[in-house]
């Protein structure tokens, strides 16, 4: 009797593991990656969010508690070294590669190189002093904004759940439809972007720092030059006086700023001249948290494109 108790014990235990809405323990980094996994786990369970609020994913700092989380988690979803420098360590550290996606490497993510020179200023090469798991030199050099592209944005629910399914097998269907009805929504998303944007291709405008090729590349957007080298350095005097000459020869429409950062900079660029100010935040550091923050983040920000470059009158 005491031998049956035992594997029914044990059989049920397996069996409560394997039912679908027992979710494993998942880790996002920044709010629109977090929000692309929720809708991956949604019905099955909610992943934690790292790096909230208006926290700069270059140089926040990893609390012990933040530690813990990591250790603890089924499966990590970061960009790379290149945007959440101060992981590269830690994540590096996991017992099992397997516990770590790291997005910049995820099949059918397009990345992009990071600008340099001229109207972009140098890039912050200190971003490069650790790698991942598994590491490639070149991936401390690229645009870790990947996910301002909707059909990176595709290729990541893909891919997250692809590892959701093998790290909780009982509820691979589950992520599986959440990941196809998710590619639904953001193919519709991204044509629903491409319209907005439309009238405003080719338009010249500034941004605070260089975080938006990914959404320029996809549909068609004219950025010509970014106010900051990286968003934790203020550009010095000669800097200013550069992108001031910058701003009047090339007839930018706008110059956006960001809602983390000093807005008397753009007021010190913009001053004399005919641009317009407006803002743009790559992270949706105003938007809550979850599923919806990604097609939120998205809107906001092609509608402030739109409306700040449009045409006078």
């Amino acid at each position: 009797m005491p031998s049956r108790l035992i594997r029914a014990t044990a059989f049920f235990a397996a069996l409560a593991a394997a039912t679908p809405g027992h979710a494993v323990e998942v880790v996002a980094t920044v709010k629109p990656i977090h929000s692309l996994v929720a809708e991956v786990m949604a019905g099955v369970g909610e992943p934690a969010l790292l790096i909230g609020g208006s926290a700069s994913p270059h140089t926040f700092a990893l609390r012990p508690s933040d530690a813990r989380r990591l250790e603890g988690a089924a499966l990590v979803v970061w960009v790379g070294p290149t945007l959440e420098t101060p992981l590269a360590k830690p994540l590096a550290a996991l017992a099992s590669p397997d516990r770590v996606l790291t997005l910049t490497r995820a099949a059918g993510v397009a990345v992009l190189p990071g600008r340099e020179g001229g109207p972009w200023g140098g890039h912050d090469h200190d971003h490069g002093q650790g790698h991942g798991p598994g590491g490639k030199g070149d991936e401390d050099e690229a645009d870790g904004h990947l996910w301002l592209d909707p059909a990176n944005a595709r290729a990541i629910v893909a891919a997250v759940a692809d590892r959701l399914a093998t790290a909780d097998p009982g509820n691979a269907g589950r992520y599986h439809a959440n990941a196809a009805r998710a590619a639904r929504s953001l193919e519709a998303l991204d044509a629903e972007l491409a319209r907005r944007l439309a009238p405003v291709t080719g338009r010249p405008f500034l941004v605070f720092h260089d975080a938006y090729q990914y959404l320029e590349r996809r549909y068609g957007l004219n950025a010509v030059g970014a106010i900051a080298v990286s968003p934790e350095r203020k550009p010095g005097a000669r800097r200013i006086q550069a992108l001031r000459r910058r701003v009047a020869e090339s007839g930018a429409a706008c110059v956006f700023r960001e809602p983390q950062f000093d807005p008397g900079l753009v007021a010190t660029v913009t001053e004399g001249t005919r641009a317009r100010t407006a803002t743009l935040d790559p992270l949706g550091a105003r938007i809550a948290d979850g599923p919806g923050l990604y097609p939120a983040l998205m809107r906001e920000m092609a509608g402030a494109l739109a409306d700040c470059l449009a045409p006078a009158g």
